[in-house]
């Protein structure tokens, strides 16, 4: 008997150890779960009822005797170990070419093109950095100048930030339209994001004006197949931005883990047959880029402390898959993600018990998903049967 929905949780960057071709990216040794676990004794009893600590050794977390999930580890098979790879894998795409990160900012020749084509009078910044503090840094010179504030990140992005008084959100809009353009051949980033802010010197805040373009994925994946199949994907947070709409029928909006959890629990008290896909972004932007060791143990004991609504939430047919999308040490050197492993935990009220081992994909999930629904993917073996 299939599952008559799947809730697909995404702990952003939340890896479970460093892959064998870790040391290729310079991440040998990395180890999100492992080294918080490591900096005190975390309290996740639900975590580890579902087999957590069944994975792998993990300090304090023991291996449980009956968990009452699946439990098991994915590898990441595409080039890359950044947000929208981690999560197009999932979806059953394997990118063989790793979309560009730009650690040193951008080069000239993107610059000046990127000021000749938009008319602005030059840009700020141009290196990666936090968005919060890049304003705090950069926002009364780009008041002063009316030059927009380029950076970037650990991921694939082009980040345009600009005072909605200085540069109207019309027009911020359409230079970022420009730069996605721009963006192509070797420096086709996965996102440009606007990043518009409002405020005084000192006092300078983010508004809700965000909006993302990205690369659109191809149209063989999990999220148009189900919704061709009159199925629901209902997306929470940043997933829908990540596939550019495409196959997506429900954008529930949320700024952080809590709203993420929040409206997960709401998807799931309403009616609907298919996908509820969720991610929850504090562990990656707060914690892990941020190198913030206490405040990402935190976050996982809240998610952890929460799971029994999600739980109660689920009607007897549902099934809940938790996963990452790649690592974020917080105790690793730099700010960047890390090449490892995703944790893998299945939970439902009537799916079975079992060790999933080591995958080979996490085009696994995407397929164990369509599989349930009656479709097949390109990439990915399902574990269907098993559960």
């Amino acid at each position: 008997m299939p599952f008559n929905r799947i809730t697909l949780i995404v702990l952003d960057g939340a890896g479970i150890g460093a892959m064998p071709d870790a040391p290729e990216w310079g991440d040998a040794g990395s180890d999100t779960l492992g080294h918080i676990l490591e900096s005190r004794k975390l309290l996740l009893p639900n975590l580890q009822r579902y087999g957590l600590g069944n994975i792998r050794p993990l300090k304090d977390l023991p291996a449980v005797e009956n968990a009452v999930g699946s439990f098991g580890r994915c590898a990441l098979r595409s080039n890359g170990k950044d947000t929208t790879t981690g999560h197009w894998e999932m979806a059953g795409i394997i990118l063989e070419h790793a979309f560009p990160t730009y650690p040193n900012g951008f080069p000239p020749n993107v610059i000046d093109r990127f000021v000749t084509e938009t008319s602005v009078p030059g840009i700020l910044g141009n290196y990666p950095a936090s968005g919060t503090e890049i304003i705090k840094v950069l926002g009364q010179e780009h008041v002063n100048t009316k030059k927009p504030i380029v950076y970037t990140s650990a991921d694939s992005v082009f980040q345009i930030a600009a005072h909605e008084e200085v540069i109207p959100i019309d027009r911020l809009y359409e230079i970022c339209e420009t730069a996605r353009r721009i963006l192509d051949g070797e420096h086709k980033v996965g996102r440009v994001i606007a990043r518009p802010f409002l405020g005084e010197p000192g006092a300078f805040y983010r508004t809700e004006n965000r909006h993302d373009y990205a690369v659109p994925p191809p149209r063989e994946n999990l999220l148009p197949a189900l919704a061709d199949a009159d199925l629901d994907v209902v997306c929470i947070g940043k997933i829908a931005s990540i596939y550019d709409s495409i196959g997506v029928t429900q954008d529930m909006t949320a700024k952080n883990n809590e709203q993420s959890i929040n409206q997960t629990i709401k998807a799931l008290a309403g009616p609907g047959r298919g996908l509820i896909f969720s991610n929850l972004v504090d562990f990656d932007m707060l914690y892990g880029h941020r190198r913030d060791t206490e405040g990402y143990a935190k976050a996982l004991e809240h998610f952890d402390a929460r799971l029994p609504e999600i739980e109660a939430a689920m009607g007897d047919e549902d099934l809940m898959m938790i996963t990452a999308d790649h690592g974020n040490d917080p105790t690793f050197p730099g700010s960047d993600h890390t090449r490892e492993y995703a944790p893998l935990l299945v939970y439902g009220k009537k799916a079975r018990s079992v060790d999933l081992g080591t995958r080979d994909s996490l085009a696994d999930i995407g397929q164990t998903i369509a599989d349930n629904f009656g479709l097949k993917l390109v990439a990915g073996k399902s574990f269907l049967g098993e559960l």
